[in-house]
């Protein structure tokens, strides 16, 4: 995401809320630099490759549900072509 969205409230907000009020609000607010620019950017690219991660695995998720169903009309053509010759 290249915009800030502001109705958008992440788990990591709600943490980093939590955990002190102050560095949020700095952060957020204020746009305060992080104290370890490092340790954001690693979190980052982990978590934009859980990401594709996750959208592989909902592609590979329906191409199974598409072979399957195929699968089944395959059987029941077969199986009508069996019982009536």
């Amino acid at each position: 995401m290249t915009h800030k969205d502001r109705s958008l409230v992440r788990a990591s907000d709600i943490g980093a809320w939590a955990y002190c009020h102050r560095a949020w609000w700095l952060a957020k607010v204020k746009s305060a630099p992080h104290s370890n620019p490092a340790v954001l950017a690693a979190g980052i690219v982990v978590h934009e490759t859980h990401g594709a991660q996750v959208q592989q695995a909902g592609r590979l998720r329906r191409w199974g549900v598409a072979l399957i169903v195929a699968a089944l009309l395959l059987a029941g053509l077969l199986l009508l072509r069996w019982v009536l010759p």
